[in-house]
C-alpha cells in the first residue's frame, strides 16, 4: 500500500517542500526511514508508534519504509513527525484518499499524540501560500502565521483533532490573530546626563540608518546611549516586519506573532564566529542575521575577536551574509544597523584630562589595530563620548523631548523611504547623484574635506550618506553648507589620535 503526504523542511531560512511517501508491505515488522534522515528523523519512528497507539489509531505490523524526497538533502528535526504519522493513517484507508492532497504540515509529536511547535513555522506558510496549499500545524506556530496575508493555517492540539479535522467530523479552530501594539523597553534618552553631541548623533543615525562608533573613557554613558539608540526607530512596515520574524523563526527562537519593533541584538564578546554568522550542521541564523532590519550592538567592540570583527565586511556593504558549506551555500539577511563602542585605550584613560593613563603607546596601538581600516571605514560615524564635568553629574539639567525626537526621525526616514525606496545608508552611488544635490557653499567645503581627512571612495560615500540625513531632519532638499559640516564632524573621528 502506498501513500504520502506533503511537509517542508528548511535551507537556511528558505522553506522547500519535502515530499513523503510511506510504503507498507508483506514481511517482518519494521519501520525503515530513508532520504538522508537526520537523528531525529529516525527517532521519529517510535514517538510516531507511541502517538498513534496512545491516540487509538491503528499502527501498521508489517513492513514500512518512509521516503523523504528529495532524497539527496539532508533533513533534520522533528518536524516530520506529523506528516510520517499522517501517511501512515492513509496508506491504511484511515484517512479520506484526497485529505491530504492541497495540505502541508508540520509538527512534533509527543507520546501522547499531542503536538509541540517546531522551528521555521513562517518560512513554511510562505512556502504554502506560495505553492495554494493549506497548512495543519501545531497551535504555537499557527499563531505566528496567522498575520501572514494569503496563508490558509489550521491548528491542531494533538494528532486526533488532526484527523477529526482531515476526515471532515470538526471544523478547524479559529486561529487568533495575536499582534498587539509594538511596546517599547521604556528606556529614555533623559536618563544619560550631559552628551547632547553624543545624543544628535543617535538622532542622526537613526534617521539615516546609518553605523556609528562611540568611543570614551568608562562611565562616559556610552552603553546607556548605545541601548537607547532603538526607542528612537519607528516601526517597522508590513515587508520587513515579516522577513525579521521569518529570521527569528528560523532560528527557533519563541515567536508569538509577527515583530512590529525593530529586532535588537547585543552579543557578549566571547561570541564565537559559528553564532554570530550563523552556521552548524543543519545552519541556522546567528546573531548577525538575527538583528537584520534592526540594530547590531557591540559593546567594547575591540573586545570581540577579530574573525568575528572582519566577517562584518560583507554584510555592512551588501546586507547579507553568504556561509559556504561542502554540502551547500547559503545566504542570510544581515541588513543591519551597527552600534558599536569602545574605550581610548585599554585601561580607558587615554586623552582624559582627570585621570593618567597607565597603557604605553604600543598597547594603544595594538588595542586601536584590533579593529581594521577597512572596517572603521566602513561605519558612517565616528564620535566621542567625552568625560561628564561635575556640572552635568550634580544638575539635573533639561531632559530631550523624546517624542520630537522620535517624529522627526520618523518624518527623515518616511521621506528618504519615499524619495529612493530605502533609508540614506543604503543610498548607491547612482542614487547619490540624484538625490544629494549640494549647493555651491558644500561643494567648496566637500572639497576640502576630501582633501584634508584623504577620504577614501567609500569614506566619501558616507560622509555624502550623512549629510544627506542631516539635511533631511533640517527639512531641506539641497545638502548645504551647515549640513555637510556637521557630517564632517561625525566622519572625522574616524583619524582617532589621543591627544
Amino acid at each position: 500500500m502506498l501513500a504520502h503526504s506533503r511537509s517542508a523542511a528548511l535551507e537556511g531560512i528558505d522553506a522547500y517542500e519535502v515530499r513523503v511517501e510511506v510504503d507498507i508491505a508483506n514481511g517482518l515488522p519494521a519501520l525503515l526511514v530513508v532520504g538522508l534522515p537526520g537523528t531525529a528523523v529516525q527517532e521519529s519512528r517510535e514517538r510516531v508508534r507511541s502517538a498513534l497507539e496512545n491516540s487509538d489509531l491503528p499502527f501498521p505490523r508489517r513492513r514500512v519504509v518512509i521516503n523523504l524526497a528529495p532524497a539527496d538533502i539532508r533533513k533534520e528535526g522533528p518536524a516530520f513527525d506529523l506528516p510520517i504519522a499522517l501517511a501512515l493513517l492513509l496508506a491504511q484507508r484511515a484517512l479520506p484518499p484526497a485529505s491530504l492532497e492541497d495540505v502541508i504540515c508540520v509538527g512534533e509529536l509527543a507520546l501522547d499524540g499531542s503536538l509541540r511547535p517546531v522551528r521555521g513555522a513562517v518560512s513554511v506558510a510562505l512556502l504554502a501560500r506560495r505553492v495554494g496549499a493549506r497548512l495543519l500545524l501545531p497551535p504555537a506556530n499557527a499563531a505566528q502565521v496567522a498575520a501572514i496575508n494569503g496563508v490558509r493555517a489550521v491548528a491542531a492540539d494533538s494528532l486526533g483533532e488532526a484527523v477529526s479535522y482531515l476526515r471532515g467530523l470538526t471544523r478547524p479552530p479559529r486561529v487568533e490573530v495575536r499582534n498587539r501594539p509594538a511596546a517599547r523597553q521604556g528606556l529614555r534618552l533623559g536618563d544619560v546626563k550631559g552628551q547632547a553631541a553624543a545624543k544628535r548623533a543617535l538622532e542622526v543615525a537613526a534617521a539615516g540608518g546609518h553605523n556609528l562608533l562611540l568611543t570614551g573613557p568608562p562611565g562616559s554613558g556610552k552603553s546607556m546611549l548605545a541601548q537607547r539608540l532603538p526607542e528612537l526607530l519607528p516601526d517597522l512596515d508590513d515587508g520587513r516586519s515579516l522577513e525579521a520574524t521569518q529570521v527569528h523563526s528560523a532560528a527557533g527562537l519563541p515567536v508569538e506573532s509577527l515583530l512590529q519593533r525593530p529586532p535588537v541584538r547585543m552579543p557578549h564578546h566571547t561570541v564565537t564566529l559559528g553564532g554570530f554568522v550563523g552556521g552548524g550542521n543543519a545552519p541556522r541564523p546567528g546573531e548577525l542575521s538575527l538583528a537584520h532590519h534592526g540594530v547590531l550592538i557591540l559593546d567594547e567592540v575591540p573586545e570581540f575577536d577579530r574573525r568575528v570583527l572582519e566577517s562584518l565586511r560583507q554584510p555592512l556593504e551588501e546586507g547579507h551574509i553568504a556561509i559556504s558549506r561542502s554540502r551547500n551555500n547559503l545566504v542570510f539577511p544581515a541588513s543591519v544597523q551597527l552600534l558599536a563602542t569602545r574605550n581610548p585605550c585599554p585601561c580607558g584613560f587615554a586623552g582624559d584630562g582627570e585621570r593618567a593613563c597607565t597603557c604605553t603607546p604600543g598597547v594603544i596601538d595594538r588595542y586601536h589595530a584590533r579593529l581594521s581600516g577597512p572596517l572603521l571605514d566602513r561605519i558612517d560615524m565616528h564620535v566621542s563620548v567625552p568625560r561628564l564635568p561635575a556640572t552635568d553629574l550634580l544638575e539635573s539639567g533639561e531632559e530631550p523631548d523624546e517624542a520630537a525626537i522620535r517624529q522627526r526621525v520618523r518624518i527623515a526616514r518616511e521621506w528618504a523611504i519615499d524619495r529612493q525606496g530605502d533609508v540614506n545608508a543604503r543610498l548607491d552611488g547612482r542614487a547619490m547623484k540624484v538625490y544629494c544635490p549640494l549647493s555651491s557653499a558644500a561643494q567648496a567645503t566637500l572639497t576640502i574635506a576630501i582633501s584634508r581627512l584623504k577620504l577614501s571612495g567609500r569614506g566619501f560615500d558616507r560622509l555624502l550618506r550623512t549629510a544627506r540625513t542631516v539635511a533631511d531632519l533640517a527639512g531641506s532638499e539641497e545638502i548645504d553648507h551647515d549640513h555637510l559640516l556637521e557630517a564632517v564632524g561625525y566622519r572625522h573621528e574616524s583619524a582617532w589620535a589621543v591627544a
